[in-house]
């Protein structure tokens, strides 16, 4: 595991922290530099932990003003320990993102899709879990604290070809909303951030149109608004917040025929 500070020196700098999960590009690199223009201190986590501490010196951050921690969020005992080093090393996060997330199309009838969808679920869902883990009873004896799922749209309904990120992303919509109200009683707040489509190599390889495509950047400046207000569920843009309803609300003929025929999302090839 790798950090940029030693615990005397990051428990010595004073600021609100930030614990954020897939910071090595796209949604949680923008959230980064946007909790770092806030002023917090960042506890960053990726497998490619060198790519991190590159970006974030080439950002001219103190390095008294970050770690970074390589873990997996699919290993258990590896994001735990990333986890319980940044309570050691930089103290209890006020803000934890679990952000890290992975998108690729599957095909039920094709028996290699199926570790796919393994791998989608470890990272998506058991990953979000994983990392709040080392967080939740020291934030509700705290009293204060916020746990940040990262969903999407997608997660609102299925799309053909996308069964194991639709399905995943639906599953932290309800996880987060089961935390919500467990951590409620001791002032800890559980928010849902479900971003439509944003410029990202998750989605630069999509074969179809992305209405509201947002930039990174802009994304972040609306997520860490809607986290510091501490909404319990918030769709970015508020564009595909309507769109999102208006899916919800078709009757399934309508919402399957209007369907028919749209490009699915690549598979992983082997």
């Amino acid at each position: 595991m790798t950090t940029s500070a030693s615990p005397s020196t990051a428990l010595a700098v004073r600021g609100p922290l930030v614990f954020i999960t897939g910071a090595s590009s796209g949604i949680g690199q923008a959230l980064a530099a946007r909790y770092h223009a806030a002023g917090y201190r960042l506890a960053l986590v990726a497998r490619r932990a060198a790519e991190v501490q590159a970006w974030a010196s080439s950002q001219g951050i103190d390095a008294s003003r970050f770690a970074v921690y390589a873990a997996d969020v699919r290993d258990v005992a590896s994001i735990v320990a990333a986890g319980r080093a940044c309570i050691e090393a930089q103290g209890l996060p006020d803000v934890v993102i679990a952000n890290a997330g992975i998108s690729v199309g599957i095909d039920t009838a094709i028996y290699d899709d199926l570790e796919v969808m393994r791998s989608t679920y470890e990272t998506n869902n058991l990953g979000m879990t994983t990392t709040f883990h080392p967080f939740v009873t020291a934030m509700c004896e705290r009293r204060s604290g916020r746990l940040v799922g990262i969903a999407s749209v997608a997660g609102i309904r299925g799309l053909p070809g996308h069964g194991a990120y639709c399905s995943s992303k639906a599953a932290v919509i309800s996880y987060c909303e089961s935390l919500r109200g467990e951590c409620r009683p001791f002032g800890v707040k559980v928010v849902t951030v479900a971003p439509g489509y944003v410029a990202t190599p998750l989605t630069a390889e999509n074969r179809y149109s992305m209405p509201f495509l947002m930039q990174p950047e802009d994304f972040a400046d609306k997520a860490f608004q809607a986290i510091e207000a501490g909404v319990t569920f918030r769709v970015i843009p508020w564009q595909m917040g309507v769109v999102a309803k208006l899916l919800r609300a078709l009757p399934d003929w309508l919402f399957d025929r209007l369907l028919a025929g749209r490009p699915r999302k690549n598979r992983k090839v082997q």
